[in-house]
């Protein structure tokens, strides 16, 4: 009888609103960097739009220059660059880290069977959308692309990423808003396990920051709009002064492989993820239960894919979006799924330094928490100064946390990290120490 197969983390890239590459965006996170600048006075680049008019003027912008700047020319090609949207390079970009940090580079085809590409955006281009749409309506079809479909397309992410390095098992993408980047690294855990692969590409990218995008979410009343004049105040999970998210964008991707694949390679391993729980609120478009039953129900489906109990758990990497409801929500899930022992549970929410990445936030607090295990450092809560009466956990507020002489010495042993979209879509990820 064959052992049941586990999965491992081998690779991990990271595009932030703190900069590009794995070391520079942990490291400026566990400083208490702030990745929110303001849109005042800014022009969006491809269709000429300001934000003046937007109520929220602040965003999680990936930085184009200086320390950990993003330049599309350090990733691809200018052809290739020239006909994908910008979710696209995100994601090249994250995909290439990990796939360079695994050090997994197979070249026999039967290597490259087993290896596929999981990987998803909430929105993906919907500049594409809108400025070829008043090209067509002002010039006609002589004006359209042939490239505009494929620019728009979210599974093309993951196509660009299979074409680059010849992976040619499954090859799949997830579009579950913010709750997509969790669905995809899941998603590919479950290939592995189920025998469809080996090693999987997973994560997920967002480029949606435009006046038409803040535009919709701010008639939606879901963005910060009294933090304007201090961009990196403005998103505050937890904290009395909340009033919206701050939209961000970027990308996270993780490389999953069966264990004993990576054992036979002497990869390095980061973490195991053991859980992987989903559920829905059947409830609202927006909203969650105020009591958070249904971020209740994917935390303890994790718990219960991994065979673990709520005493094993360490920190959770929150979803906390800075509003009113979703951030109550979570809490009352995580006291009511934890119970005795969420006291002795650290919580953070690392929105508070990059904003709300839409479909892309699952996969890169996926990574932050992978992190978290690895290096046994908890990164802190942002802006955290007043607290609601039922905020009562450890947020670990304003400064990150050594973790390294926890548990007698074992540091941080198991995480979930948490992510809930609209649609009442909801999945958590339970990563352990092997």
């Amino acid at each position: 009888m064959s052992l049941p197969r586990r999965v491992v983390v081998t690779g991990l890239g990271l595009t932030t609103p703190l900069g590009t590459g794995v070391q520079h965006t942990w490291s400026r996170l566990l400083a208490a960097k702030s990745g929110v600048v303001s849109l005042k006075g800014v022009t969006h680049e491809q269709t000429g739009q300001t934000y003046d008019a937007i109520p929220s003027q602040v965003a999680g912008l990936v930085p184009k220059s200086g320390p950990g700047a993003f330049r599309v020319e350090d990733w691809l090609r200018k052809g290739d660059a020239r006909n994908m949207s910008q979710f696209m390079h995100y994601a090249s970009s994250a995909a290439q880290q990990a796939v360079e940090d695994s050090g997994w580079s197979p070249t026999r085809d039967e290597d490259k069977e087993r290896t596929g590409v999981c990987f998803g955006s909430g929105i993906g281009s919907l500049d594409d959308v809108a400025s070829t749409s008043a090209s067509f309506a002002e010039n006609g079809l002589r004006k359209i692309s042939p490239f505009f479909v494929p620019k728009i397309l979210i599974n093309l992410a993951a196509g660009h990423i299979s074409m680059k390095y010849g992976f040619q098992g499954p090859n799949h993408a997830v579009a579950t808003a913010c709750t997509t980047g969790a669905h995809s690294i899941g998603d590919a855990m479950r290939f592995i396990l189920f025998g469809d692969a080996d090693v999987m590409v997973a994560g997920a990218s967002e480029a949606s920051i435009s006046p038409l995008a803040m535009a919709g979410f701010a008639k939606a009343r879901a963005l910060s709009t009294i933090h304007n004049e201090q961009p990196e105040t403005a998103s505050r999970p937890f904290d009395s002064a909340r009033d919206g998210f701050v939209i961000g964008e970027g990308a996270g991707c993780m490389v999953l492989e069966e264990y004993s694949h990576a054992v036979k390679r002497g990869a390095r391993i980061y973490a195991e993820i053991r859980g992987y729980g989903l559920s829905a609120d059947a409830y609202q478009i927006t909203a969650p239960h105020e009591d958070g039953r249904g971020a209740a129900r994917a935390m303890q489906n994790a718990f219960n894919h991994a065979k673990m109990n709520a005493s094993d758990i360490d920190y959770i990497n929150a979803h906390a979006t800075s509003t009113g409801l979703g951030d109550l929500s979570e809490t009352r899930a995580i006291k009511v799924v934890f119970g005795s022992h969420a006291d002795k549970i650290a919580v953070s929410a690392t929105k508070s330094a990059i904003g709300h990445l839409l479909g892309a936030a699952g996969a890169v607090e996926a990574v932050f928490t992978v992190l978290a295990l690895y290096h046994n450092a908890l990164p802190p809560t942002l802006n955290l100064h007043n607290r609601d009466p039922e905020f009562t956990l450890d947020y670990v507020p304003l400064e990150a946390r050594d973790m390294a002489q926890a548990n007698d010495g074992k540091g941080v042993r198991a995480a979930i990290t948490n992510s809930f979209g609209f649609g009442g879509t909801n999945a958590s990820l339970l990563f352990a120490k092997i």
